[in-house]
């Protein structure tokens, strides 16, 4: 048994997959027409993190309440946690493309982490080894 997928709610598709693949470094995985349940057009967008692992469904919001969940899928707390093997080079190569950091990198006994915001204002935790 393994967690397949997680769903981001987003604003916009195309933006979403530019931040994930562009830069935090995922692969597109799927990009395809799909329908809602009652029948309205949307896209079924996924990426995953380069070599596996649970990937990421883009959800682009439909209706009020799911508007109003875009960055705030878990209550303003960090929810989603991406591991590098390279801390450093993740650190400047994300805030060179402009991504905000809500936290200074720090040591914990787990590792390097910073809190990041991703395009929907959610926050992610960015660990790397001490």
């Amino acid at each position: 048994m393994f967690i397949e997928l997680l769903t981001i709610i987003v604003e916009d598709y195309d933006r979403a997959i530019e931040f994930f693949t562009k830069i935090l470094g995922f692969d597109l995985v799927e990009d395809s027409p799909s329908l809602t349940n009652d029948g309205r057009p949307k896209r079924w967008v996924t990426v995953r993190p380069p070599g596996g692992g649970a990937g990421i469904l883009l959800a682009r919001a439909d209706g009020e309440r799911q508007v109003a969940a875009i960055g705030d899928q878990v209550a303003g707390r960090v929810g989603f946690f991406l591991r590098v093997d390279d801390f450093d080079a993740a650190y400047e190569r994300m805030a060179a493309a402009g991504v905000e950091f809500v936290t200074s990198p720090r040591a914990e006994p787990y590792g390097r982490v910073v809190v990041f915001l991703d395009i929907a204002g959610n926050r992610w935790d960015l660990l790397g080894p001490v």
